[in-house]
């Protein structure tokens, strides 16, 4: 009998065992090959845009991602540094091969974690409660909670052209009875579809026909603890080329041939993350598409052609891919190929990732309809944080839409479904300059100290950071600049008044040009330079950061009102029908959880309040 079981070791499955272990539970990860856990069938990176600063809050949080992430990166780089904080992000290329070993590691070496390496065919439930999972052969093994994490791996199938192969990614092992299980339960799946490109060996590219693309000069990490000595010295580089008319005339003339196109493919693709096919019908009008070569692994001698996920048969591929410049002359080492999976509509599913309809049975990660090792790491931890809670009877930690990407991406999924699958996008955040990648640590290290995933000794340097910010940012506003040459000077070349004012620090820093990196070297004050870009967001943006507070804190009123799940829509009169449908079908928790329904308007909302009140009142 165990506490927890977790069934899948990918991204999700790593993050939902260690998190619930952590949590004193005992804990059992079933996943058929130990060497197969967290691997990278995909691209071999971590973070990107808002992906990022899911990986710094999963580190926040107290979760493993980041810290591993950037232990076993072959490059560090700062996305959108010329735009806003709002969208920056970190991105690092990994080492595929170095990651999934030190989350093995991870695993292994965690206390309250027994691995298994059995088949998972079903999900035991009692009196709609779960009690368990069944292996393949019969076995039923018991416990208090149940996380699926099964990825791509639930009834897939690999496709190219008009090939279809029962598999899932990689050549591993598929099943069909799993989803069965489900649907068994009266759980609602859908078909999903992903891909991926080719790899190329990596002597066989030319690179001077291509443009490098280096790692940052000065890395940023996931984690504070990340020390330089733990990282690579010398970083990888990628490169960028393009495709060109070329390209897509043998694409165009082949596209029967795909299997996007030849009718194989039931399941939805990701529109963010589209085949080369699918590039070249959508936008007809483009005469290029972008294509990174990224390492996959020191120890390996292959490059990830990002941008060229395919379908078409090998020879096409081949033909296509010798098109693009710095790959004339490549050898293939794999081609690239779609695969199809079953998927759960994750509107059956409540913000603590527990199916609605089976008590302590919870999904996490692309089988809930997203995409992304990030998107994946994040659910897995809130699913393990979420069992271990309940188990002991305490409540669940759920995270608002102004408080964490986690938050945006579980109630855009739990309120508005998904038909495709998801990505996070910083387009997704209405609170995008709160959720920063640099205050990931004020945000959430608090709701990580006091679950216990985020120990004392560094919950103590966190809040000293903190301080330490806090503390600098009223100096500046006392911390007069000297009228002495070398600021008059300073100012003069940044064509920004001086001599005639008395002007401080914290409003110098305000003005546009002037950094306080630079104030600081002038003034000989010496501050960690993570502590200085932080210092700066909250300094430059503070008027826009107090008006995004005042906003959220106006649409938290709506959380703070609470709906039952028994609430009963059928017997509130003026509720639209489609209003009434969509809130007994999702059973929002809160009125500010209802009024983010597709279909439930701002009328139902206010006849909903009004019942509320009404029903107080009694």
């Amino acid at each position: 009998m165990y506490d927890v079981i977790v069934v899948g070791g990918g991204h999700a499955g790593v993050e939902a065992a260690i998190a619930s272990a952590r949590l004193n539970q005992k804990t059992a990860l079933f996943t058929l090959n130990i060497n197969r856990i967290a691997t990278m069938p995909c691209n071999p990176s971590i973070g990107g845009p808002a992906k990022g600063i899911v990986v710094r809050e999963i580190e926040a949080l107290g979760g493993v991602m980041g810290k591993i992430a950037d232990k076993t990166a072959l490059q560090f780089r700062i996305l959108n540094s010329s735009k806003g904080p709002g969208v920056q992000c970190l991105r690092v290329q990994s080492d595929k091969i170095e990651y999934s070993k030190a989350m093995r590691d991870a695993v292994l070496s965690e206390p309250g974690i027994e691995v298994v390496g059995k088949m998972v065919e079903g999900i035991v439930v009692e009196e709609g409660k779960v009690k368990g999972i069944l292996c393949q052969g019969g076995e039923v093994v018991e416990a208090k909670s149940v996380i699926l994490t099964s990825g791509t791996y639930m009834s897939s199938k690999i496709l190219q052209s008009d090939k279809v192969t029962e598999s899932g990614p990689e050549g591993d092992p598929t099943t069909n009875k799993l989803s069965e299980s489900l649907r068994a339960l009266g759980l609602r799946t859908f078909r999903l579809k992903t891909g991926t490109p080719a790899r190329v060996y990596t002597d066989s590219i030319d690179f001077g026909q291509t443009t490098i693309q280096p790692g940052d000069d000065r890395p940023y990490y996931f984690s504070n603890e990340t020390k330089k000595e733990d990282v690579i010295q010398e970083q990888y580089a990628c490169y960028l080329t393009y495709t060109n008319a070329e390209t897509h005339k043998i694409i165009e003339d082949n596209l029967e041939k795909s299997s996007m196109y030849s009718g194989v493919v039931e399941g939805v693709g990701a529109r963010y993350c589209p085949s080369i096919e699918d590039k070249i019908v959508r936008f007809a009008d483009k005469e290029r598409h972008q294509i990174f070569l990224e390492p996959e692994a020191a120890s390996l001698d292959t490059t990830y052609v990002q941008g060229l996920s395919s379908s078409l048969p090998d020879d096409v591929q081949d033909a296509m891919i010798r098109t693009v410049p710095g790959l004339q002359n490549c050898r293939v080492q794999q081609y690239g190929y779609a695969i199809e999976y079953d998927a759960i509509d994750p509107i059956q599913l409540k913000p603590t990732l527990e199916i609605m309809t089976v008590e302590n049975f919870y999904t996490a990660g692309q089988i809930n309809g997203t995409s992304g090792y990030e998107e994946a790491a994040g659910q897995g931890l809130m699913a393990g944080i979420n069992a271990a809670l309940k188990n002991e009877g305490k409540e669940p930690l759920i995270l608002k839409r102004d408080e964490a990407y986690i938050g945006v991406m579980l109630d855009d999924l739990v309120t508005k479904g998904t038909l495709e699958p998801y990505r996070l996008l910083t387009s997704r955040a209405e609170y995008r300059l709160l959720l920063r990648h640099d205050n990931v640590y004020r945000r959430l290290s608090h709701f990580g100290h006091d679950i216990g995933l985020v120990k004392e000794d560094h919950y103590k340097i966190i809040a000293n950071d903190l301080k330490t910010i806090d503390e600098f940012i009223e100096k500046s506003k006392t911390l007069k600049i000297p009228h002495e040459p070398k600021y008059k000077e300073f100012f003069a070349k940044k064509e920004s008044p001086f001599d005639s004012h008395d002007l401080s620090l914290y409003d110098a820093v305000k003005r546009p040009g002037i950094s306080l990196e630079e104030m600081l070297d002038l003034m000989n004050i010496a501050l960690r330079s993570d502590l200085v870009f932080q210092i700066e967001v909250e300094i430059k943006y503070e008027g826009y950061i107090r008006k995004a507070k005042k906003d959220a804190e106006k649409l938290r009123s709506m959380e703070h009102v609470k709906l039952t799940e028994t609430l009963d829509y059928d017997a509130i009169l003026n509720l639209s029908i489609e209003g009434r449908q969509k809130l007994q079908e999702i059973k929002p928790l809160t009125l500010g959880q209802a009024s983010r329904i597709s279909g439930v308007n701002p009328a139902d909302i206010a006849v909903l309040a009004m019942h509320l009140k009404q029903e107080a009142k009694k």
